[in-house]
């Protein structure tokens, strides 16, 4: 362990051999609304409540990224008494693991307009790499430099972050700097970041942030925090390495996937444990709250129902182990959390209410019986509602169809260009609205008979997905009227 002050540290040694193999229990949720369901409170009570009855568990949760923090989210580090700490400490620069990535990412840009400017040796003339900043920066959207235009990414957006997040060790990591896409020649020749020469240099910028951080609940229990790729935009969960560490060290690992299931909960499966099978999550915890379930029912519980059904649904293509949480808030009414145990009930799944926020430990103790119990079941192999080996278009439609219910797919003439440019064999990484099923946040419940339009397509070569568009998604989010930052007080 590398010690940052007395209540954070690194592990320095990671090279593992994953022969020993904990179970991956995977929490994901409902389409989430602006209120936030509590999947980071629900994974850090649970791991709170199954030490507590002597079971040998971690979680392991992302990184917050700034923009959040400062803007309409406030923080990721659970809530109540359901936290790991130091939580102003991991909110803000932690342990410098996203500025890290941050000027590799940007000293990637630097090298490429310098290569250029030095003579362009390689022919470059489309510049595939984006810039990058961690803070909720709307004017950096779209900018001229060089006259030419460019975009910045928000850092927990950016290849960089998904290469950190999805390599195996530091090895993996640089063959993935390598292979990141600058851009391409006259001719369509791709020009990757190791054709620069630069690779060494990046490695020296990363050679810390590779390493897992270590942190504790309020009820010191151990969490590992490490990564931090938003999940409407890139694959949406905490680092590889940090999964394979747990999976080593303990028999119980509890993940977050951020937003729904149609988000991080499927990207978890298609991406993280399609290529590390030992990380295939043994079961699925589906967290729901009242208040989400009336907000996609547009006031109405029976009709926001839908919505827990799609998930449900969602989430069996991939894995029959499902328990459907409750996450209780103080004024939630009797009558509700009986309609909603009674409606799981009926379609013969698991059911339980955790109030982690209020009681810790305590409020999530008999979700971790039932865990326990459930981890003991064998599982099937994954199925996938793809081939990596299909066409690019099959791939997009046959996702879009199974997954989200979509009936028909529409691409934008650029996103057709890039349909012909594009024919690695890796799997997808839709980025689109979280707070819907589609791509329209407007269609809330359970959406039928809908269309999806894919506005851009991008090869993210040195992560190893295809991330593809739908709508007007934003990876450089702005800051609200009513930010965050207006509630934070000085320090003394």
């Amino acid at each position: 362990m590398s010690f940052y002050g007395e209540d954070k540290a690194k592990i320095q040694s990671f090279e593992l051999e994953t022969q020993k193999e904990g179970n991956i229990i995977l929490i994901t949720s409902t389409s989430p609304t602006k209120y936030g369901e509590g999947k980071t409170t629900l994974a850090i009570s649970l791991n709170d409540a199954l030490n507590k009855l002597n079971y040998k568990s971690i979680v392991a949760l992302r990184e917050p990224s700034l923009g959040p923090v400062f803007g309409i989210k406030g923080g990721a580090c659970g809530g109540g008494k359901a936290k790991i700490v130091p939580e102003m400490d991991i909110n803000l620069h932690f342990t410098g693991d996203i500025h890290a990535i941050t000027t590799a990412n940007n000293l990637l840009s630097a090298i490429i307009d310098n290569h250029i400017f030095q003579g362009n040796e390689l022919g470059i003339v489309e510049i595939t790499h984006e810039r990058c900043l961690d803070l909720n920066d709307r004017s950096l959207r779209t900018l001229i430099l060089n006259d030419k235009e460019t975009h910045f990414n928000i850092s927990t957006a950016s290849e960089m972050m998904a290469i950190l997040g999805l390599a195996k060790n530091e090895e993996d990591l640089k063959r993935r700097v390598g292979n990141i896409l600058v851009g391409y020649t006259k001719d369509k020749k791709e020009v990757l970041a190791k054709d620069l020469k630069c690779v060494n240099a990046l490695m020296l910028l990363l050679k810390e942030a590779i390493k897992p951080n270590v942190v504790k609940s309020l009820e010191n229990n151990l969490a590992l925090v490490h990564g931090g790729p938003f999940a409407n935009i890139a694959h949406g969960t905490c680092s590889v390495i940090s999964l394979k560490y747990a999976i080593t060290h303990f028999p119980l690992t509890i993940v977050e996937a951020g937003f729904g299931s149609d988000m991080g909960g499927v990207k978890f499966f298609d991406i993280v444990s399609r290529t590390n099978k030992e990380l295939t999550p043994k079961l699925v915890v589906i967290n729901t709250t009242l208040q989400s379930l009336y907000y996609n029912g547009e006031n109405n519980l029976e009709q926001g129902i839908g919505n827990l059904d799609y998930h449900i649904e969602n989430m069996q293509k991939y894995c029959e182990n499902l328990i459907i949480v409750l996450n209780k808030h103080e004024e939630d009414k009797k009558e509700d959390i009986e309609f909603v145990k009674e409606h799981v009930l009926n379609r013969n799944l698991l059911f339980s209410v955790s109030e982690g926020y209020l009681k810790g430990s305590d409020g999530s103790l008999d979700l971790a019986k039932i865990v326990v119990n459930l981890t003991k079941k064998e599982i099937k192999e994954t199925q996938y509602t793809y081939e990596l080996e299909e066409n690019l278009e099959e791939k997009i439609n046959k996702f879009c169809q199974k997954n989200y219910g979509a009936k028909q797919i529409i691409y934008t003439e650029k996103a057709r260009k890039k349909l012909e440019l594009i024919k690695d064999p890796l799997p997808i990484c839709v980025a689109k609205t979280q707070y819907s099923i589609t791509d329209d946040a407007k269609k809330l419940g359970y959406p039928k008979e809908f269309t999806m339009t894919v506005s851009d397509i991008k090869l993210f070569k040195g992560a190893g997905f295809i991330t593809v568009y739908f709508g007007s998604i934003l990876t450089m989010p702005g800051l609200s009227k009513e930010a965050n930052y207006l509630k934070m007080e000085e320090l003394e």
